[in-house]
């Protein structure tokens, strides 16, 4: 069971969530569609390699990330899209592009685009292509710790 790692550090910490069951699903547009949460309100994981060092970025799936605000905010020299075979290694237990936001649990530091603030809850991807895990948005940040800040620029078109 692809989210039984997260669910276990949810459990021993006492914090509230729900778990989603859905259809098969690869996008997060087409995840909010199918289990009707608004796309600003469902979060993405974008993983980036930042001068060769993997991180997290977390943002609403109706958004898209921009590499430079986050080179700016990591005072980097570089950055870019890191590809699945870069990282799916990283996540044993998950299906390839369904890694949750919880980069704490596997040494990866998180960038979280500052509009998911604008929620009560965050929904995210539980390792599996087929469920999602939501918790309150403030449990997400004190147990991940993110940097905050604006890394997106404009939403995706919607289809």
């Amino acid at each position: 069971m692809p989210a039984q790692k997260l669910k276990e550090y949810l459990d021993n910490l006492n914090i509230k969530y729900i778990t989603l069951s859905h259809p098969l699903a690869y996008t997060s547009q087409q995840i909010a569609a199918i289990t009707h949460i608004r796309g600003k309100e469902l979060a993405k994981t974008v993983m980036v390699k930042i001068d060769n060092k993997m991180a997290m970025v977390v943002l609403p799936a109706s958004f898209k990330v921009d590499l430079e605000l986050i080179k700016r905010a990591a005072r980097a020299r570089t950055i870019s899209l890191a590809t699945e075979s870069e990282f799916q290694d990283l996540f044993p237990e998950c299906e390839a592009g369904a890694m949750p936001p919880f980069g704490n649990l596997y040494g990866i530091e998180v960038y979280a685009e500052e509009k998911l603030a604008e929620d009560n809850e965050i929904a995210f991807n539980a390792g599996s292509h087929l469920e999602l895990i939501k918790l309150a948005y403030k449990d997400f940040v004190r147990l991940v710790k993110p940097r905050i800040g604006k890394y997106t620029t404009s939403k995706v078109p919607a289809f």
